[in-house]
């Protein structure tokens, strides 16, 4: 607890405290023996005591909203309703209520503490996961190194890290080797081994060896800094069953005061009975309308859900994405680094006749010595010879067919089928599963190099994890050739497939897949985020998979996910959906209660004490079954 609370605690506590001694001192009948007929007026002085104790803040508020003009809320409730106990003692044909005004006043004080500490530790609960902005930067002046504020280093600098500190800035390292603990971002507990030339991202934890990184991104566009944005700003994008429940409760209480007031005033001017006893009955409506359990308990289960979700390395922007998550029935994988590694190896170099192989692959690593897709990075790293720039010009890439460029004058082509048929070329197919890219020099074809994907090793236990989970259908798009793709699908239990397909391409097969949703269901787009934005931006909820340092994944998607495991979507769905049955059972369990206790003091049969229940009681029950969305670990 923090200060604020361990005050209100002890406030509470004392004004209890001062209550039960009342309590014993007016249902003993001292009070009566010692003061006779004025014993009522002194137990309303005793209880005044421990009510303003206990409730004066709560007295103030109401006051505050009424004079704004905003005066239906809890505190407005509480207060008519405590006091209108206390004032029948004015009625001297009924029971004085003082006992009981005073402990709706402090039950519901009991309740609001309750709720402060669950909001206070699901907060914290994220704030300790999230704990990776670092305090400063090491940078070295004169040969020491001096603590800066990170927003002081500009790109290029050189910082220090030392073990034990965490990465203030995204950089590369330039000096050092070490292994950085990822797992407040990933929530993976292997550490990964960095050195020269590795790229760093902030929020990690060094751990063995001193580095030093040369900074990339200034600190307000570092990783860390976009993470802490998106958590902060989640809680702004709320979902339907949130804002239901926040309009619900904006028309909810004016409407039940004014029924409250109706019961109190109507039947005894019918003639219905005495005043005293439809006032009473007005002022149990009155507590047990209080709609806290609802207010509170509903968004602090999207929170909980959304706080454990994160440290697991699952970045959900907002509680309307984790709603629409609880409800996919429909996965899209794109295939290359989500549900493979997307680390392209050349296997196989087949020139043509009369052609040497090292021919063949010093003409496509030329072609290809612009480009950083990975199957590009792959022909040059399986190229031994030196790539001489001044021999190329002209290059550029066709996309989604390949590289075309000017090599030594010569026409160099090199991509996938498409390209040969675009420019005339001939080609013929290979039997080896892989990518095929082929050569063509001048119009002439040289060759094809064979290239494979590696699949990831959870791959095929996230598709098993999602149809176990209730997705009724695992879609995969790719570039590749259909047989490569119908290889790694029927490997991995994927249950359709569409091949050879361009970018654009890609947007269209969602927009089909989207019209055959219907209900509830909800279609999710899986991709690396990097050249998936338009169909990661189309779906309905869009999930970027190994984003750690990708501002185009974090930009574009609805749902980050920290680390390159495709099984953590799975999980990602199932702590959605417990969220989402949480957010349900409070729904019902509040209204149900309410409504049956309503009923009851409508016609006489509940009393204050079983109203203090129905307001206090259910709003606990709650809170505590929404906080069990923090716990993940089993999902």
């Amino acid at each position: 607890m923090n200060k604020k609370q361990l005050r209100w605690r002890n406030r509470i506590v004392l004004a209890i405290a001062v209550f039960a001694a009342v309590m014993v001192l007016d249902r003993s009948g001292a009070l009566a023996a010692a003061l006779g007929g004025a014993a009522p007026w002194a137990a309303f002085v005793l209880f005044l005591v421990p009510y303003l104790i206990g409730g004066y803040d709560v007295l103030l508020k109401a006051a505050r909203n009424i004079r704004r003009g905003d005066p239906f809320d809890e505190a407005f409730l509480m207060t008519v309703a405590s006091l209108g106990a206390f004032a029948t003692i004015a009625f001297p044909d009924t029971e004085p209520q003082m006992a009981e005004g005073c402990a709706v006043m402090l039950f519901y004080q009991v309740g609001e503490l309750f709720q402060s500490y669950a909001v206070g530790k699901s907060r914290k609960s994220i704030a300790e996961m999230m704990d990776i902005a670092p305090d400063y930067a090491n940078v070295e002046r004169d040969g020491e190194l001096v603590e800066v504020d990170p927003d002081e280093v500009a790109v290029g600098d050189v910082i220090v890290v030392k073990p034990g500190e965490r990465v203030p800035i995204d950089g590369r390292v330039v000096e050092g080797s070490s292994q950085l603990d990822t797992a407040a971002l990933t929530g993976e507990s292997i550490p990964r081994h960095v050195e020269a030339g590795a790229d760093v991202i902030s929020g990690c934890i060094n751990m063995t060896g001193i580095l030093r990184v040369e900074t990339t991104k200034p600190f307000g566009e570092s990783t860390v800094s976009r993470i802490l944005e998106l958590v902060e700003n989640a809680s702004e994008k709320k979902a339907r069953t949130e804002n239901f429940i926040t309009r619900f409760a904006r028309w909810y209480t004016p409407i039940v005061t004014l029924s409250a007031v109706l019961l109190a005033v109507f039947p005894p001017l019918l003639g219905m009975g005495p005043w005293s006893d439809w006032v009473l009955r007005g002022l149990t409506f009155l507590v047990v309308s209080c709609p806290c359990a609802l207010v509170i308990s509903v968004p602090l289960s999207f929170f909980g859900g959304i706080g454990g979700a994160s440290r697991l390395g699952i970045l959900v922007k907002g509680s309307n994405y984790l709603e629409q998550l609880a409800k996919v029935d429909t996965v899209v994988f794109d295939k290359t680094g989500t549900l493979t590694s997307g680390t392209f190896n050349v296997v196989a170099v087949h020139p043509e006749s009369g052609v040497d192989p090292d021919y063949v692959l010093s003409m496509a690593a030329h072609a290809e010595a612009y480009s950083d897709h990975p199957i590009a990075v792959s022909v040059k790293r399986a190229y031994s010879g030196e790539i001489d720039r001044e021999r190329i010009r002209d290059a550029h890439e066709e996309s989604g067919h390949g590289v075309s460029a000017i090599v030594d004058e010569r026409v160099v082509l090199v991509g996938n089928d498409r390209l040969m048929e675009e420019h005339g070329g001939s080609w013929h197919d290979c039997d080896l599963t892989g990518t095929i890219l082929h050569v063509s020099v001048d119009g002439a074809y040289a060759g094809h190099i064979v290239i494979a994907d590696v699949v990831k090793d959870d791959a095929a236990q996230a598709i098993a994890d999602l149809h176990e989970a209730g997705v009724r259908r695992c879609v995969m798009l790719t570039g590749d050739r259909r047989d490569v793709a119908e290889a790694v699908a029927g490997r991995l239990g994927i249950d359709e497939v569409r091949a050879q397909l361009l970018p654009e391409d890609k947007v269209n097969a969602v927009e089909r897949l989207l019209s055959l949703e219907h209900g509830d269901g909800r279609l999710a787009f899986v991709g690396d985020g990097i050249n998936d934005a338009p169909v990661l931006t189309r779906a309905d909820v869009g999930v970027a998979m190994g984003a750690m340092g990708s501002d185009a994944a974090i930009e574009a998607a609805d749902v980050v996910l920290m680390d390159d495991h495709p099984s953590k979507i799975a999980r990602a769905i199932r702590i959605a959906r417990k969220t989402m049955r949480i957010v349900w059972q409070n729904i019902v369990f509040a209204l149900g209660v309410k409504v049956a206790i309503l009923v009851l003091a409508a016609v006489g049969v509940a009393n204050m004490w079983l109203a203090v229940f129905g307001d206090v009681g259910v709003a606990m029950i709650a809170i505590l079954n929404a906080m069990r969305c923090m716990r993940v670990g089993d999902l």
